[in-house]
């Protein structure tokens, strides 16, 4: 994504490009003050609190999300019924209260803080990275452009879900519960898991969320810069919230779609072994893969799908927005 820009997901963020201080009458060193006096703090905490800030304001969508990928390994014999975004709605407001809206929110916060800090982070280095390696210090053309934004941002991607990965899974285990509360906190969940199931439990479907994190965060990467470096043709390279909720928006529905039934599978294989219910899948991946589509049809790959994407375009825009008037607050832009 464009280096003063940031996306998510999804689970998306972007990061600062590595813009070039202007030869003006203030000269190079001012400049280069100018932008490294908050540095990569400003990026750090910008991102972090635009994430959390966020998630928090789509947490009912993303909750229902959880619940319908969910629903295939929750459901004993027969048709799983056809998901309907008002009648879970409902029963989560019935049975356990507008409250229940924001279940595991708080992991969420402690997740997204750190994730989204380290991928606007690692992002911004990795792409400098990249660009230094090839030797381009100025502008790069769009081909390699789009080659440096896939990788940077892949790279990203792998880096902030495997730091904060514990804390993914945590969140999923709370949101998925319905009625009876197996954990009933960030620390007793963190204690159980480690006592039922191992170290290792916290780690549970890394290897899925990693083929999805990757790909998911290049695709938001590239085709929102992409899609900037056309909008602010001939324009300031900050073009106001409107032209970064659009681009971002396209950018989180195409990587939601690409990346959606990944995404499912990991969220089913984090609750394995959760409350100490028997293993529904045994076969890894792959296997579990194939049994969704054997029980659920291709379709089941993409239960929840729509609050997913209703929960793309006011994440995206609220990140974008929130991580902007913070950057360029910080920055003195």
């Amino acid at each position: 994504m464009q280096a003063t820009e940031s996306a998510t997901d999804g689970d998306l963020t972007c990061c600062v490009n590595g813009r070039q201080p202007a030869n003006n009458e203030e000269g190079d060193v001012a400049a280069v003050k100018r932008q490294s006096v908050p540095g990569s703090a400003s990026h750090l905490l910008a991102g972090g609190i635009a994430g959390a800030f966020s998630k928090t304001c789509t947490a009912p969508l993303a909750r229902l999300t959880i619940l319908f990928q969910l629903q295939g390994m929750q459901t004993e014999g027969g048709a799983l019924g056809r998901p309907s975004i008002v009648r879970e709605a409902s029963r989560i407001a019935i049975e356990e209260g507008f409250r229940a809206f924001w279940k595991g929110n708080g992991v969420t916060i402690l997740h997204r803080l750190p994730y989204s800090a380290i991928s606007f982070y690692s992002y911004e280095k990795y792409k400098r990275f990249l660009l230094s390696i090839a030797g381009i210090d100025g502008k790069e053309s769009l081909s390699v452009g789009m080659g440096t934004n896939l990788l940077a941002g892949g790279g990203a991607g792998l880096t902030a879900a495997t730091s904060t990965y514990p804390l993914d899974l945590i969140r999923t285990r709370l949101a998925a519960q319905r009625n009876e509360r197996y954990y009933k906190g960030i620390g007793h969940a963190i204690q159980t898991i480690v006592r039922d199931e191992g170290l290792k439990g916290l780690y549970k479907g890394l290897g899925t969320t990693l083929l999805g994190v990757g790909p998911n965060i290049a695709i938001n990467f590239c085709v929102y810069d992409t899609l900037k470096s056309f909008a602010t043709i001939g324009r300031s390279e900050y073009s106001g919230p409107w032209t970064s909720l659009v681009c971002g928006s396209v950018a989180g529905i195409t990587s939601s779609t690409v990346s959606f039934p990944l995404d499912l599978v990991r969220r089913r294989m984090q609750l394995e072994g959760a409350g100490g219910k028997a293993p529904v899948y045994k076969t890894g991946i792959v296997g579990t893969f194939m049994h969704i589509v054997k029980t659920e049809g291709w379709a089941g790959l993409y239960r929840g799908i729509l609050p997913e994407y209703l929960k793309v375009v006011p994440s995206v825009g609220i990140v974008f927005m929130t991580y902007e008037s913070i950057k360029r607050c910080l920055s003195g832009e």
